[in-house]
Parts: structure tokens; sequence; C-alpha cells
């Protein structure tokens, strides 16, 4: 008999054992319950998208809304000083 070569040819099976640790492997790992690289998640387990769009853009419009309030306060402000520096230089200086 000729005494086999170390190296296994790719069309040989692989061996028993190497089979029955993989499916060892395999079962442990659907036991656990852990999901499969690339699986969807439930919809149940999954936050509302719609809803947390919606509150964001509750939040970024009273921020707006303050912002606008602000803006319209400061304006006016530098409107009545605008007013009262013309009305004062029309004013002669009293001395």
């Amino acid at each position: 008999m000729a005494p086999q070569s170390p190296c296994r040819s790719l069309m040989s099976p692989p061996p028993p054992l190497l089979l029955l640790l993989l499916g060892v492997a395999l079962l442990g790992a659907q036991a656990r319950g852990e999901p499969a690289a690339g699986s969807a998640v439930p919809a149940q387990s999954r936050p509302c998208v719609d809803c947390h769009a919606f509150e964001f853009m509750q939040r970024a419009l009273q921020d707006l809304r303050k912002t606008a309030y602000s803006l319209d306060a400061r304006t006016e402000t530098l409107l009545l000083q605008a007013e009262r520096r013309a009305l004062c230089a029309c004013w002669p200086a009293t001395s």
C-alpha cells in the first residue's frame, strides 16, 4: 500500500470530526438565540422613526420661534434707539 500524502485533495471529503465540530458550533449559536448576521430587527422592537422625526421637528420649530422672537425684539430695540438718536440730534444743544 502506498503511503498517504500529507496534503489532502480539494475533492476529498472533510474528516468527520471537523463536520461534527462545525455542527455543534452552529447548534450552539442557535440555542443561545444569537441573531444571524445581517438579520432584520423586528418592527416591535424598533423605535418609531416617524415619531422621533416629528419630535425633532417640533423642537427645531420651537427653537426657530424663540430665535425669531429674539431677533424681532432686538430689531425693535435697535429701531427705537435709532429714532431716539435722530430725535436728539434735532434738538439744539442748550448750554
